[in-house]
């Protein structure tokens, strides 16, 4: 049985991706359809006795959540298997201490984040402008799409200045409404996915007029402004290029993100570590 992890990154994931699955991927003289597959072998041999679980609301809709976590606890095929208590061994393994720049290359789908704040530095915006690109879609990068906005901006609370956090959490009402003064139409993709007659639900509008009022709404706005032209296919931005902006205005605590004890530090665990079970 392989031992269980320690819930820092230097467990089971570790240990597999160290190991075995490194040794299958630089096998020399194979396909990488080869290396793929054993690379995909290797991690059912790491899954062999511990379950992952998928928690109730990333599988609501796909069934009912009345029915519970799927946690197969009761299929004969899973008797005497372990509940995953650790890293995912299918997921790129995190360090014991990570970092923002950790979960962009680890973790999240980053690219459009990561254009919108090129954009923004390339059009002369300060740093917190900036920077408020770069976060204000990392709930949808990787935690949860509904409510973003507000999500993210409580992942990232305890770590930015405040006018960044309100900027991260109103954009989400900001995006429904143009500002012609600076050049923001409705996205015309929003009428692609939601329907010409989509209104914004009632907590948005009110959102947004709060927002239109306050003195920190252009941050806010300018997030809306360098995103809708943040999904260039042939735009390839590295966080690496933002280290220096991060290292000023990103607070990264000593412990590691998830596990510094702040109110917030469950949600950065969450996304290092999706499918355990408690």
């Amino acid at each position: 049985m392989l031992p269980s992890s320690n819930g820092t990154g230097e467990g089971l994931g570790a240990r597999l991706s160290e190991g075995a699955c490194v040794e299958q991927m630089q096998v020399a003289g194979k396909s990488l359809a080869e290396r793929a597959d054993e690379l995909e072998a290797a991690m059912a041999l790491a899954l062999e006795n511990v379950i992952p679980v998928k928690s109730v609301i990333y599988v609501s809709g796909e069934r009912d959540p009345r029915e519970g976590p799927l946690v197969k606890s009761r299929d004969p095929k899973m008797q005497g298997k372990l509940k995953l208590m650790g890293p995912d061994p299918r997921l790129a393994p995190m360090p014991a201490k990570p970092t923002l720049v950790d979960f962009f290359k680890l973790r999240f789908a980053g690219m459009h984040m990561l254009q919108s704040a090129r954009l923004a530095r390339a059009n002369g915006l300060e740093d917190k402008v900036v920077l408020a690109c770069l976060l204000h879609d990392i709930a949808v990068a990787g935690f949860i799409q509904g409510d973003h906005g507000y999500w993210g901006a409580q992942m990232i609370e305890p770590y930015v200045d405040e006018e960044i956090t309100w900027a991260v959490r109103t954009h989400q009402a900001l995006r429904f409404y143009p500002d012609p003064a600076v050049g923001y139409e409705y996205p015309a993709v929003y009428v692609t996915n939601f329907g010409a007659d989509y209104k914004p639900d009632p907590h948005i509008q009110r959102e947004y007029e709060r927002a239109r009022k306050h003195k920190w709404y252009m941050t806010a706005r300018m997030i809306t402004v360098w995103d809708i032209y943040a999904f260039d296919e042939n735009v390839t931005v590295d966080i690496d290029d933002f280290s220096d902006l991060i290292a000023k205005h990103f607070r990264t605590p000593e412990e590691g993100l998830g596990f510094d004890d702040s109110p917030v530090a469950h949600m950065w665990r969450t996304m290092n570590m999706p499918t355990r079970m408690l």
